[in-house]
């Protein structure tokens, strides 16, 4: 899978998921423009980290829930580069409370971030890929999104929403070059799935049919084969990096 002298966009790339998909794009020889919004120090350190290997990325601050944020990102790789290739919408957040107590703002700022902020980004990316006449769009949804989760209901109504947009965008782009994909990652360790107790961290693995939680690495691999020509034929679908949870 040569991705070589490939510029990719990945959104909340600097944590997270978010940090070992930079990293493997980077090392497959992809110039990584590296969106973040709050973990400006998290980022530089990233950078530094790939360009120490012969990488090559920068860092471009963008809150994607804003339309006009997300055209900065688009036009800043653009004038860097001269080309957009590959976007990984993976800039997300949780906010969890069961209906009965989740407010109005809870509900408004995750569907803000997790969904409108990846049809922002696509948006801006579409006409270049379009016209390039090749692209690669990713998009990070969720199991949350598949299955459904109690307290999550402005979490998974974002992650399902976005395997909608993925599809809708796929047969929007088709004829272009363009495929749209999803993953729909599972439980990953994390800094966010560490906060778990004991007592939830076992009640989920005990579900899982592999028996343990993913690494950040193994979705990872999943985007970079989604990104490669070796998918030109995979288009408007779900993959879910899940260990069996959802299957």
């Amino acid at each position: 899978m040569d991705l070589t002298n490939k510029v990719a966009i990945v959104t909340g790339g600097a944590a997270g998921i978010g940090r070992s998909i930079s990293l493997e794009l980077a090392k497959r020889g992809v110039q990584v423009v590296l969106n973040y919004n709050r973990s400006e120090k998290a980022a530089e350190e990233l950078v530094a980290e790939i360009q120490s290997f012969g990488g090559h990325a920068f860092a471009v601050q963008a809150d994607i829930s804003k339309y006009e944020d997300a055209q900065k990102l688009v036009n800043q790789t653009i004038e860097r580069f001269g080309t957009l290739n590959i976007v990984v919408n993976n800039a997300g957040i949780t906010d969890d409370a069961l209906i009965l107590r989740m407010q109005e703002e809870q509900f408004d700022r995750v569907i803000s971030t997790n969904l409108k902020g990846v049809w922002n980004v696509c948006k801006h990316a579409a006409k270049p890929m379009m016209k390039s006449g090749y692209g690669r769009i990713i998009n990070i949804s969720s199991v949350s999104g598949v299955m459904g989760n109690a307290g999550q209901s402005n979490y998974s109504a974002s992650k399902a929403g976005v395997i909608g947009l993925t599809k809708a965008l796929a047969r929007e782009f088709s004829a272009r070059g363009v495929t749209v994909n999803a993953i729909a990652p599972g439980f990953i360790e994390t800094e966010m799935t560490k906060k778990l107790s004991a007592e939830i961290v076992d009640q989920w693995r005990g579900q899982i049919p592999l028996k343990r939680f993913g690494d950040a690495r193994e979705v990872a691999y999943a985007v970079a084969f989604l990104a490669s020509d070796e998918a030109s034929y995979i288009t408007g679908h779900t993959l879910e990096v899940d260990g069996g949870l959802v299957m």
